[in-house]
C-alpha cells in the first residue's frame, strides 16, 4: 500500500491523488458520431413504444 509522508516524518496512509488533466473537446468526427447515436436511440425507444402500443 502507498503512504504518503507529512511534513514531521509521520506516515499517511491515504490514497494519493491521480494526477490531474483536462479534458478535450470532442472533434467533428466524434460529435457527428454523438448525433448518430442520439438519433439511433430515439428511434430504438419510438420503435419501442410502438410495439408496446400495437401490443397491448
Amino acid at each position: 500500500m502507498p503512504y504518503t509522508t507529512e511534513e514531521g516524518g509521520r506516515l499517511n496512509n491515504f490514497a494519493n491523488e491521480p494526477k490531474m488533466y483536462q479534458a478535450e473537446p470532442p472533434s467533428g468526427t466524434e460529435k457527428r458520431n454523438y448525433i448518430f447515436l442520439g438519433l439511433a436511440a430515439v428511434a430504438l425507444l419510438g420503435g419501442l413504444m410502438a410495439i408496446a402500443v400495437t401490443v397491448s
